[in-house]
């Protein structure tokens, strides 16, 4: 069976390297690096921002989720609508009349080079934790399957996608990640349509056993600011969705890839929309997984019937139960996942780096030459320092929920200083400073009090809120302060407003 499964896994593994690679050309230039001459396809745009959404996050950690508990976090896939039509309505149209590489000239514009620089240093601090994460949870079923070391994988798998995204830019990037999205999809559904066709009593045995354990609960929906219940997963999903469609470098820069501002709209809209359904897919793989073993506990082994663990149950039952062939496919299927978010996130991070630092702060501007060095340069320091975090995250309990509580640590205000920019006409930068600080240690307190204040005196200071809620609480208080100072102190406007670098 691993011999098979072993051909099918290396045949996706070198087709997709060898085609990101193929992108490679002597005569390139930073501008087709990063943005790729803005000629792709809406198609290809739509699918490269639906890979970006999916990763083995999703692959993995909401089949895990559902296995776990149940559909609480599939509320978070509810709430994308509500960014995509912002994006359409508000926020593509924004950074394509920027005219930018980079998402973060426009808080320069608004609010001076702090803004800038703090809120691309916070991106590339989240990047690199999601690269980390995504690269762990993509060495669990190959661990499972051949046995490999766990550390080894993650090296293999990082170079890999390094090696494709920097020999081919975003135009690899953005056609390996429309291949790996219907991938991923097609996967997905082989593997629901097994499991489901595999119950001893027939599909229905499914739903029985997941409606006697109320697997399909959407959470509570009561009033409850300290559990993860319906209202704090869906207000969680609208400021996350919110940061990722107005303020992300992955998703601005595929607006800006795009050939006209028609396209991106549609791109924008329906590359978010058509994760929700596959979203769905995923919770109904971890539920039916979670029927399955209760209708056949001996099939499930010893050390994975502890909770903590149902990260690995669906890796588990990939290795242990598909047929041969299906099983490489499926691992297939999970790296084309987690591939291109990786890919998306080194590019995107390295073009991040070349604008917002090296083109801002260098006091000649940059040669072609120089240019391509940083970006290959860049490329390659981040890919390392991924792979570095993901041997960190081995003794994590649960994936899913790392990355949730990280990305709110890492988002630092992000959102709230761009809606401040977005929708406020005049600004008071001081109160923008202000308000970020205190947005910053708002976060900080309500992520970390509940991890390091556990017990003695400190105890009582402790964040009495769900950690979800510390992206939304640290958002509305920069926001509501940099508002109110601007109503209050208005400043005048200055020359300098407009003549930030890009």
């Amino acid at each position: 069976m691993q011999t098979l499964d072993l051909i099918v896994f290396l045949i996706y593994m070198g087709g997709i390297t060898l085609f990101g690679a193929s992108f490679y050309s002597k005569d390139k230039s930073a501008s087709t690096f990063t943005l790729g001459n803005s000629n792709f396809p809406t198609w290809v745009v739509t699918m490269s921002i639906f890979a970006t959404f999916v990763s083995s996050i999703s692959f993995l950690g909401l089949p895990g989720n559902a296995y776990q508990s149940n559909w609480n976090a599939f509320v978070f896939s509810l709430s994308i609508p509500v960014a995509s039509l912002m994006a359409v309505q508000f926020f593509v149209p924004l950074y394509r009349k920027l005219n930018s590489p980079s998402a973060y000239v426009f808080l320069e514009t608004k609010f001076g080079l702090w803004a800038r620089v703090y809120v691309s240093a916070c991106y590339l601090l989240t990047q690199l934790m999601r690269i980390g994460t995504i690269l762990y949870l993509l060495a669990l079923p190959v661990n499972a399957l051949f046995g490999w070391d766990i550390l080894t994988i993650i090296a293999i798998t990082g170079f890999v996608v390094m090696g494709y995204s920097l020999l081919g830019g975003i135009q690899a990037v953005m056609w390996t990640d429309a291949i790996q999205g219907i991938v991923l999809i097609g996967g997905a559904l082989v593997c629901l349509l097994y499991i489901v066709f595999s119950m001893p009593e027939g599909p229905g045995q499914i739903m029985t056993i997941a409606l006697e354990n109320d697997k399909f609960s959407l959470g509570s929906f009561g009033s409850s600011l300290t559990e993860s219940t319906f209202w704090v997963v869906l207000i969680y999903g609208v400021f996350i969705n919110l940061q990722n469609y107005g303020i992300d470098q992955n998703y601005v820069q595929r607006y800006m890839a795009s050939r006209s501002d028609a396209e991106a709209k549609r791109s924008a809209l329906w590359g978010g929309m058509l994760y929700v359904p596959v979203s769905m897919l995923f919770f109904l793989i971890g539920t039916a997984l979670f029927s399955y073993y209760t209708a056949m506990p001996e099939a499930l082994p010893a050390e994975l019937r502890d909770i903590a663990k149902s990260d690995r149950v669906f890796p588990f039952f990939i290795v242990d139960v598909l047929p041969p062939g299906l099983t490489g496919l499926l691992i297939a299927s999970i790296f084309a996942a987690g591939m291109s978010t990786i890919s998306t996130s080194i590019n995107s991070s390295s073009t991040v780096i070349l604008v917002d630092y090296f083109q801002r702060f260098s006091k000649t501007e940059l040669s072609e030459k120089t240019a391509m060095r940083v970006l290959y340069l860049t490329t390659f320091i981040i890919s390392m320092l991924g792979i570095g975090i993901a041997f960190a995250m081995i003794n994590v309990k649960s994936a899913l929920d790392a990355w949730w509580k990280l990305a709110s640590v890492f988002s630092g205000g992000m959102l709230g200083l761009f809606l401040l920019g977005a929708f406020v006409d005049k600004i008071n930068r001081k109160g923008a400073i202000v308000g970020g600080v205190l947005g910053v240690l708002l976060i900080l307190w309500m992520s970390l009090s509940p991890i390091f204040w556990t017990d003695g005196e400190m105890q009582e200071y402790a964040s009495p809120f769900h950690a979800y809620l510390a992206i939304v609480f640290g958002t509305m208080v920069l926001f509501l302060t940099g508002f109110l100072i601007s109503v209050i102190a208005p400043r005048k406007h200055l020359p300098e407003d407009t003549a930030a670098g890009s």
